[in-house]
């Protein structure tokens, strides 16, 4: 059975013609499908645990963005069981991008219905909290919250937030541990990576792989205003590890611990408060439609 999630606050104009597009494409399938609303924050998990709990093979489609799919993935008790699909209709979609799922609603849903799902990378938290596309604190997390708090929408809200952030955020002093090593920062960003980018269109993480079983962690110090503008350009370009300030390595395990015991990390634009920084892969255990 295919269970698909749809914003019920949102089903209307693009997302309701993208819904029916996507029956649509089921219906011809020939698949079995069921459509479920989610009314509040946390609504797709709930529904997740849910029918991932039964024991009974199935497919859990989510019909928005990075946040949608965020909760969907912590909400899944039985990998063994399970794949999960995305039709991208968020603003960012970073996610997708690195998945390389088509935005058009027709062929994302037609890779679902007609393809195998295959086994992908995510990462876990210490806590159990997962991230299929990445995890961070520092500039990142500014950016996100001038971003909730801005008028803007589209793409363009979180190009404003990035460069009032670039201006106005200030380094912090963290240690990052891993695969053995530990080392001190006074950094704008330290942020673990399964997908490419984040923040719609920041490619943070422009090596990294969903599937090669490593999570790529980027750290970048402090910078002068004129480096950091320099530092923008080479970020919207892909190019942060040309950067002589940035620390990128792929590993299994990290632990970032902030001196500042008030911090926020953010996870696929998630915010949550003061919980503890140490993550691993966690390799091939997500199944995942992917072209």
């Amino acid at each position: 059975m295919y269970h698909i999630l749809v914003n019920a606050e949102k089903l209307k104009g693009k997302l309701a013609n993208a819904l029916n597009v996507v029956k649509g494409v089921f219906e011809r399938a020939g698949k079995k499908f069921k459509v479920h609303f989610t009314s509040h924050q946390g609504h797709a998990t709930e529904i997740t645990e849910d029918i991932t709990s039964k024991g009974e093979k199935c497919s859990i489609i989510t019909m928005g963005g990075d946040g949608t799919l965020h909760e969907v993935v912590n909400g899944v008790k039985d990998f063994e069981s399970c794949s999960v699909g995305l039709i991208p209709l968020g603003t960012g979609n970073d996610f997708a991008e690195s998945a390389k799922i088509p935005n058009d609603p027709k062929k994302a849903a037609e890779i679902i219905a007609f393809k195998a799902a295959r086994p992908i990378d995510f990462i876990e938290l210490d806590n159990g909290l997962r991230s299929v596309n990445a995890i961070g604190m520092g500039i990142d997390v500014d950016v996100l919250k001038r971003t909730y708090a801005g008028k803007s929408t589209g793409r363009t809200k979180y190009l404003k937030a990035l460069i009032s952030s670039l201006i106005n955020f200030k380094s912090v002093n963290f240690t990052v541990k891993y695969d053995g090593k530990e080392e001190k920062h006074y950094g704008l960003i330290a942020a673990l990576g399964n997908g490419k980018q984040f923040g719609g269109g920041i490619k943070v993480f422009p090596e990294a792989e969903i599937d090669d079983g490593y999570m790529d962690l980027v750290v970048v110090d402090y910078l002068s205003k004129f480096k950091t503008v320099i530092a923008f350009i080479k970020l919207m370009l892909g190019k942060i590890n040309s950067i002589k300030e940035c620390t990128h390595i792929k590993c299994k395990q990290a632990t970032f611990i902030p001196e500042d015991k008030e911090y926020t990390v953010q996870a696929e634009g998630e915010l949550y408060e003061n919980i503890p920084f140490s993550a691993k892969i966690v390799p091939q255990k997500l199944k995942f439609y992917l072209p």
